[in-house]
């Protein structure tokens, strides 16, 4: 067994606001544990990019495809794609052009996209960090603390208009039998299951995969900050050849 059948290389994908840092320290926890992890930051979420507020999501899913694509070309196995929140537009299209890229993904907090239509406005050009307050109507802030919350409003990054503005369109089936792990953390995975049965919009995928674990960590929408041994803990195993 070879040592990429082993230790794959695992991709940490960022949600809306978020780049590579976002991601620290899970990394660390999972590069002290022997793994090999690469953050990425997403086009549109580099604060010194110039053209950063028309970026696409075909942009994003594009970097998320040459990685993997690059990886590939090194000679080394499919990797493994780990997901968070709002990342799971652009890693859905990446899964739908190509799945034999992706040996695993791993959804922290979020779940595959289907196919849909954008919710934002066309004409808007950029959506900021929201105040807390209004975040927290929409998005569990539990385990945060006062430095966590200081240093997201600090680094957030406004998410690119086009991004939020673009529909998907995903048409590969073969998608649904990359075998995934989804890591239910503001939401139980036992309601997940309740959603995706009953035909939920933002879970019916989920019911479509035909390789599936659900793993538990109870915390708020943003675990790589309140929980990040843990969630490093949870990939790590997704990971595992003995899983």
């Amino acid at each position: 067994m070879t040592s990429d059948e082993n230790n794959p290389t695992l991709f940490l994908i960022p949600g809306h606001w978020l780049g590579a840092w976002a991601w620290d320290d899970v990394a660390e926890h999972l590069r002290g544990a022997g793994h090999r992890a690469t953050a990425m930051t997403l086009p549109g979420l580099d604060p010194d990019d110039p053209r950063r507020s028309s970026r696409t999501l075909d942009d994003q899913a594009d970097a998320i495809e040459h990685a993997l694509t690059q990886e590939a070309a090194a000679g080394h196995r499919p990797a493994v794609v780990v997901a968070h929140s709002g990342a799971n537009a652009p890693v859905s299209m990446v899964l739908d052009r190509r799945p034999d890229l992706v040996r695993r993904v791993v959804w922290v907090d979020s779940g595959p996209l289907a196919s849909s239509t954008p919710d934002a406005r066309p004409e808007l050009d950029e959506l900021p960090l929201p105040p807390f307050e209004a975040l927290a109507a929409q998005a569990s802030l539990d385990g945060l603390s006062p430095d966590d919350l200081e240093r997201f409003r600090r680094r957030a990054v406004p998410e690119p208009g086009p991004v939020l503005g673009q529909a998907v369109a995903l048409t590969n089936e073969e998608r649904f039998d990359i075998p995934t792990t989804l890591v239910c953390c503001s939401i139980s995975s036992d309601r997940i299951r309740e959603l995706a049965g009953a035909g939920h919009p933002m879970f019916a995928e989920v019911a479509t995969l035909t390789d599936v674990d659900f793993v538990d960590l109870p915390t708020g929408h943003w675990p790589m900050w309140s929980r990040p041994a843990d969630l490093a803990q949870v990939i790590g195993s997704a990971v595992s050849p003995t899983r």
